[in-house]
């Protein structure tokens, strides 16, 4: 059955297939003293941060239910993350970078992996996560471009859990699926 696993992390910095360095990423980060964890992971993308504040979806989706397209599928991802945007009256959009925009700004990150269609990893879309953590990387490899989140674009206070319903509603119309069991922990079974 179709998931969408949704969750905040404890402070993390992780960093995707495409980048090398790691180590000395890493290593540099640990100097800061940040007090957060470093993985890589086998997503696409380069290094981004992960934790309290942020929304992060984990669809676990057979691609052969839907279309066989990672393509589509990140253009599916980017669609919800706009439509969710929008149910907040913030106008968001895509750029020729991947992810979700306010401006110069990325509002919601993508970075997925698929093996025999099924998808792995996810989107992070930023609430009221504390945005200094962008402050000490490159997000996502962009140079010139800046972080924001619902909290700063609104003015006012939205947190993961206001965010909830809006993702999930957003990602059911954009996928035409609907959920059919939900479970406090916030996964959700899809069809």
């Amino acid at each position: 059955m179709d998931t969408l696993l949704i969750c905040q992390h404890d402070p993390v910095y992780t960093i995707g297939v495409r980048q090398d360095g790691f180590d000395e990423e890493v290593q540099r980060l640990k100097k800061l003293n940040l007090n957060c964890e470093y993985y890589k992971t086998s997503r696409g993308g380069l290094i981004t941060f992960h934790g309290p504040g942020q929304l992060v979806c984990y669809p676990i989706i057979n691609l052969a239910h839907f279309t066989k397209s990672l393509r589509w599928y990140i253009h599916q991802l980017e669609k919800c993350l706009i439509a969710t945007c929008n149910r907040f009256n913030v106008t968001a959009k895509t750029t020729e970078h991947t992810g979700v925009w306010v401006h110069d700004e990325k509002i919601a990150a993508i970075g997925i992996h698929s093996s025999r269609w099924i998808t792995l990893h996810g989107i992070a879309l930023n609430c009221n996560v504390d945005l200094s953590w962008f402050d000490h990387i490159v997000p996502c490899g962009i140079h010139g471009k800046g972080v924001t989140s619902l909290t700063a674009i609104c003015d006012r206070e939205v947190t993961v859990d206001e965010a909830i319903e809006p993702f999930v509603e957003s990602f059911c119309d954009e996928f035409d699926c609907r959920v059919v069991n939900r479970t406090i922990d916030y996964s959700a079974s899809i069809l």
